[in-house]
């Protein structure tokens, strides 16, 4: 007699393998989350050179296609030369990869020989003109002072107040930990040697993804396809692409938005005269990538510093930077992102305020894209489930909404003006809870009703 084996039970124990596995890593998972965040460290710093070369090749991706659509293929096809050919093809591919490496080299190493020796002296300026600057401040702050008897009076009092707890402060905590700080900085540089280390073998690792990026985008779908069912895969590479175009919308857009800040900036902390105008400049452009607290995290800092040196250019600087960021928020910006993100001033706020609270200054660069991503899959669900119970999905249908009947809106009218609301309309009053004991109550009076037939 030929065995058989009832797919029924193999599903069973499977199913069952599955809940005691889960339970299993649910267990390790709550009181074993040391080892787990161990495990991952170790894991994220293996694959970092990978990560690296992906993130780069991201990057790279559209200057990759731009020259290689606007530039390379032009030239070919005006020589007739056959693009068809798959060595010429990857011949194409190469020349691009070639050429994008080439202008990114030039751009950064022009960058940085101009900004770094500046950068250098403008630091090594503060370095030994800080006493200088701590001095005038002191009598500034002095003149100030005596000036202005009422202010002097509230400042001795917070001094007299704060001096003892700030010397306790520095003897207590500040001293002790100078050995702790030398150690740190010196594992911060073997850290930073092998960050450098990651990026030139994630730098190499990008141009071989550069290379196959459709060989690899080809598997992936393939992959989806092998996965999901037909519709479904659609569904997630057209959600793969909506999250492709927000990311590079965004951030290319913020870059060129920064970098087009940080030259107005250094033009006109130039006119004015303003100390370290370069510093003070990449200080801003580079925080500017930072939507919404961006500007206020650079010009802070930038601000300090000047008033150490002159504190009427700190004056005028604040008042140039106000002027400055107005431009960017209400012109500039708008023009260059467009509505990338589709989000309103609130949840980029909150976007900001939670990533940057959960990984900080990169949750706060890469925030906003990724809760527009989560935002737009929302809506899609929500306007999915409206569209099902034949409902309009347009925010603005349901700004004046009280009621709905089957597909009829009522508008919500206030006790005294009509009847929603009053003890006359039962719509208006009804709560959930009373929704379903009134249900309840209804199917038991029924009942009895019956009983008293019978």
């Amino acid at each position: 007699m030929k065995f058989r084996i009832d797919k029924k039970y193999i599903r069973w124990g499977v199913t069952a393998f599955l809940v005691i596995a889960g339970s299993i890593f649910f267990y390790y998972l709550l009181f074993h989350r040391a080892n787990i965040s161990a495990g991952f460290r170790t894991f994220l710093g293996v694959t970092m050179p990978i990560l690296d070369g992906l993130l780069m090749a991201y990057i790279l991706t559209p200057m990759l296609n731009g020259l290689e659509k606007k530039l390379i293929l032009p030239i070919c096809l005006k020589y007739s030369v056959n693009i068809e050919e798959k060595k010429n093809r990857k011949r194409i591919r190469a020349i691009s990869i070639l050429l994008t490496i080439i202008i990114v080299t030039a751009a950064l190493y022009c960058f940085f020989a101009t900004v770094i020796p500046q950068l250098v002296r403008s630091i090594q300026s503060i370095i030994l003109q800080f006493p200088i600057y701590i001095n005038n401040l002191m009598v500034w702050t002095t003149n100030l002072l005596t000036n202005n008897p009422e202010i002097e009076s509230i400042v001795m009092e917070l001094f007299d107040k704060y001096s003892v707890e700030l010397s306790d402060f520095l003897n207590l905590s500040v001293l002790p930990k100078m050995n702790e700080l030398i150690r740190d900085v010196s594992l911060s540089f073997i850290s930073f040697l092998k960050t450098l280390w990651n990026l030139i073998i994630g730098f190499i690792i990008s141009i071989y993804i550069l290379g196959s990026k459709e060989l690899f985008a080809g598997q992936a779908k393939k992959m989806v396809y092998a996965i999901f069912e037909t519709d479904t895969a659609n569904a997630v590479i057209s959600d793969v692409r909506f999250t492709h175009k927000t990311f590079i919308g965004f951030i290319v857009g913020k870059v060129i938005d920064s970098i087009i800040i940080g030259i107005i900036c250094f033009a006109g902390t130039s006119i004015m005269g303003t100390p370290y105008a370069i510093l003070v400049s990449v200080i801003v452009g580079i925080t500017n990538i930072i939507p919404f607290f961006g500007p206020y995290l650079g010009a802070i800092p930038s601000a300090l510093l000047i008033l150490m040196v002159n504190p009427m250019q700190c004056l005028y600087f604040i008042i140039f930077i106000l002027i400055l960021q107005q431009f960017d928020g209400n012109i500039l910006g708008p023009k260059i992102l467009g509505d990338s993100t589709g989000l309103s001033g609130f949840w980029v706020i909150f976007a900001i305020t939670l990533f940057g609270g959960l990984f900080g200054i990169l949750g706060m660069v890469a925030g906003v894209p990724v809760f527009a991503v989560i935002y737009a899959a929302i809506r899609a669900i929500i306007n999915s489930l409206l569209a099902k119970k034949k409902l309009p999905t347009e925010t603005s249908a349901y700004l004046d909404v009280g009621s709905i009947e089957g597909t009829e809106f009522h508008p919500y009218v206030p006790k005294e003006r009509g009847t929603y609301g009053s003890s006359e309309s039962s719509v208006g009053r009804k709560s959930i809870v009373g929704h379903f004991f009134g249900r309840e109550r209804n199917k038991t009076e029924e009942e009895e009703n019956f009983k008293e037939e019978e």
